[in-house]
């Protein structure tokens, strides 16, 4: 069991953030290049409220709009032939769901740090906005927006709450690390559930441990690069 579960929580996680990650710098771009702060303001809100939500709400709200019963998730079994309510996509939307708002946010705080100089300076020079933003801002920003990645996966591989609710806890299918943990401590075996707490903190650790290595060797590039 504590095989599967590390195989779905993985291959979760994963498909989880090949979608947070281009979703969350496209809305990170969009939100650091509006110009009206009412906009800016309501857009941030909105795209960091799963953040801030409890994720039995979260999973509430997705329950509610892809159930079986409800038009969106009768529209993909009718016409996908497949449901995403208690599926394997289901973990993966939850996941995705309570990792966005890591990866915008570090993708956001990384491009409004780019220098608006080498922007302006590329604008001069004729580059179009998408070359400035390939060749310039992501570049420049890539260290932040790659540490909002690896945050976002390991939010992704450790969501509980919203997995559960639209999900499930099928073993074998919908069970991720988190839930097997649940399921061992409610059936009193805290030693199986100790293994699992384990690998997920272990993987957490490894996680944490790069982006301040990512971060920390950022920081002696930048110093090496002033002006003495």
């Amino acid at each position: 069991m504590l095989w599967s579960a590390m195989f779905i929580s993985l291959k979760t996680a994963s498909a989880a953030i090949a979608v947070t990650f281009f979703l969350g710098v496209a809305a990170a771009r969009f939100v650091a290049g509006l110009r009206r702060r009412r906009w800016k303001l309501a857009l941030d809100g909105l795209f960091t409220l799963p953040l801030v939500l409890p994720p039995t709400v979260a999973g509430f709200f997705l329950l509610y709009v892809f159930g079986l019963n409800r038009p969106v998730g009768r529209f993909f079994a009718e016409w996908f032939g497949f449901k995403i309510a208690f599926s394997w996509s289901a973990t993966v939307l939850a996941a995705v769901t309570a990792s966005f708002p890591l990866m915008y946010r570090a993708a956001r705080g990384a491009f409004e740090q780019v220098d608006p100089d080498l922007v302006n300076a590329a604008r001069t020079l004729g580059l179009s906005e998408w070359r400035i933003f390939w060749r310039i801002v992501l570049p420049t920003a890539l260290p932040g927006v790659v540490a909002g990645g690896v945050l976002a996966f390991a939010r992704g591989m450790g969501e509980f709450g919203a997995t559960a609710m639209i999900a499930g806890n099928i073993a074998g299918r919908t069970q991720t690390l988190p839930l097997a943990i649940y399921s061992a401590v409610a059936a009193g075996d805290m030693e199986t559930a100790g293994g699992y707490v384990a690998v997920i903190a272990a993987l957490s650790f490894i996680a944490v441990s790069g982006i301040n290595q990512l971060l920390a060797k950022e920081g002696r590039a930048g110093r090496r690069g002033e002006p003495g």
